[in-house]
């Protein structure tokens, strides 16, 4: 961003580019992964309840299966409130981002293509989580709630494909701090000519 800019928003940049000292989007991130991954392990877990009842009995733990659907449930509900935060924070981080332009990813891709992806990317993996949340609400409440099985093979498998596009992805935001080294302090200093080893002891 414009230095201009940035001092009328009166932000005082640390050598991370930011106004803090750690990054909270990437933080953020690992909930909205973390859980939007559980509750789709928990939903399959809960469909393929039948076959891994006889394990559970062997192994002596209780677990019923309007259970795991509750876990899939809540989990997914937290996911989805969770990613507007991320989303919301990882525009303002990625507004202050200062990236070299002369360097290029290992997908061949630099740093603005980068950023652009995964910027329109994250509003819309916000979108398809809100309407993942959705969708498993109405089966929750509405079409399946006397079902055994709470939800759809449909939902599971847009599921399933979602976590390969959180995965690629969440590559895309790797490459950011590590190929180009948006708000990585120590990178943020070897391209000023400082040394790191002395300057973060």
């Amino acid at each position: 961003m414009n230095s201009q800019l940035i001092d009328q928003l009166g932000l005082k940049l640390g050598a991370n580019g930011l106004p803090y000292e750690v990054p909270i989007h990437p933080n953020l991130v690992h909930f909205t992964l973390g859980l939007f991954i559980m509750a789709i392990a928990f939903d399959i877990a809960g469909t393929l309840f039948p076959l891994e009842k006889p394990i559970l009995q062997f192994l002596a733990l209780t677990a019923i299966r309007s259970g795991l659907f509750d876990a899939g449930w809540y989990n997914l509900l937290a996911a989805a409130i969770v990613t507007f935060f991320t989303v919301a924070v990882g525009f303002f981080e990625i507004m202050l981002a200062n990236p070299p332009v002369d360097i290029q990813s290992d997908w061949g891709l630099g740093a603005g293509p980068t950023m652009l992806l995964h910027g329109v990317g994250g509003v819309l993996l916000l979108m398809a989580i809100v309407t993942m949340t959705v969708w498993r609400g109405f089966q929750r409440y509405r079409w399946r709630k006397d079902a055994p099985r709470q939800v759809q093979w449909s939902y599971l498998l847009v599921g399933i494909f979602l976590l390969g596009i959180l995965y690629i992805h969440g590559t895309l935001g790797a490459h950011l701090g590590e190929v180009f080294g948006i708000h990585n302090t120590a990178a943020n200093l070897l391209r000023q000519g400082e040394n790191p080893n002395l300057l973060l002891k």
